[in-house]
């Protein structure tokens, strides 16, 4: 099973992506992921991405397609692959498609998480965390049972990412339709785009993914 996964930040992909890593022994490729490894492990083409960041210049398609084949010649035929912030453009969605006749493989789904722009932004600018333990709260959906009180440590220190601010996340937002808009009506047009609620319960969202797969 080969899927995109697609969802504007703070969607849920990173947690569905992980339950279905978790649930059917996928592997989660995320192109900057995967470029960071290569970079730090030397790699023949971690060199060639590294020289090309040090000069400045953004990585082009060529060398990302280069990462993706690598890691699926590593991982083998049985291992399914979660595509997770790459292709972006439609270039890169045909440019994916070679790699992965290359390797017998081809696309089952294409998987948007849809969201509520508003909601979203109530559900990441609420979020902070315990600064000892690193455990997570909301203003509104989830409070410590002591206010103040670390639920789990005991800590009386919260923190806040300075970026979970109404004006980044709507940002953002705009940035991921713009980003998502060009390479949606490939697949639209292949029948495999699939759309859940990701304002849903995490378990429910999980539960139409799995529905969606064994489609």
């Amino acid at each position: 099973m080969n899927i995109i996964l697609l969802g504007p930040p703070g969607a849920g992909k990173g947690t569905q992506a992980q339950r279905l890593v978790e649930h059917h022994g996928m592997r989660q490729l995320s192109t900057g992921d995967m470029l960071r490894a290569a970079v730090k492990a030397g790699t023949p083409v971690g060199l060639e991405a590294k020289a090309v960041m040090e000069r400045g210049e953004l990585v082009s398609d060529e060398i990302v397609s280069k990462l993706i084949d690598a890691e699926l010649t590593a991982m083998g035929d049985s291992v399914g692959a979660i595509f997770d912030g790459y292709p972006r453009t439609e270039a890169q969605a045909h440019s994916l498609d070679e790699i992965l006749a290359g390797h017998g493989r081809s696309l089952d789904y294409v998987i948007e998480l849809e969201v509520d722009e508003d909601a979203l932004v109530e559900r990441i600018t609420g979020r902070f965390t315990c600064a000892a333990c690193g455990e997570g709260y909301h203003d509104v959906f989830k409070q410590p049972r002591v206010p103040g009180v670390c639920d789990k440590c005991g800590s009386t220190e919260f923190k806040r990412r300075p970026d979970d601010n109404e004006d980044t996340v709507r940002t953002r937002m705009a940035e991921y339709r713009a980003k998502t808009a060009p390479i949606l009506p490939v697949y639209e047009a292949r029948g495999i785009v699939r759309r859940v609620d990701g304002m849903a319960d995490i378990a429910e969202v999980t539960g139409a993914i799995e529905a969606i797969l064994a489609g």
